[in-house]
């Protein structure tokens, strides 16, 4: 499984391993243009025989749509289309204030924390919807189909 922290200028990147357990983060691809973008998110797909992608939906803190969330509606459609496997919309309210929280934890440098959120966030987003789906769960899961 593939999840994605997407902004305007990078995208986190999260894979869980082969058996859906835990997710761990891979490099942020720095945004260029949406060719581009796609193509190497296309490599990621390949290396890792991705099969389901994971899409943050940037909600506002009342649970309503914005024009962000459209936005990922419209992305998560084109991966669709694109890389023909299931897309899933995953609730990322405070997923970025949690990955600050937790790089501040450590000892990395202030450059370092800021290049690393947009990771955490998607290893985040990805557990989360990970946990969400699990049977034994006793979480409300927060899944977003489309």
């Amino acid at each position: 499984m593939l999840g994605l922290d997407v902004g305007s200028r990078r995208i986190g990147i999260a894979v869980s391993d082969p058996l859906g357990i835990t997710a761990q983060g891979l490099d942020t691809l720095q945004r260029q243009n949406k060719r581009t973008d796609m193509a190497a998110l296309e490599l990621v797909i390949r290396e890792y025989r991705v099969k389901e992608i994971v899409v943050g939906l940037p909600l506002r803190m009342s649970g309503a749509e914005g024009t962000q969330s459209d936005k990922m509606l419209v992305f998560a459609e084109e991966l669709r289309k694109r890389f023909r496997v299931p897309v899933h919309l995953w609730d990322e309210r405070l997923t970025s204030a949690e990955a600050n929280r937790l790089l501040r934890e450590t000892d990395i440098s202030i450059e370092k924390r800021a290049k690393a959120v947009d990771r955490m966030a998607a290893v985040l987003i990805l557990q989360g919807w990970m946990e969400g789906r699990r049977p034994q769960s006793t979480s409300q899961p927060q899944i977003y189909e489309e």
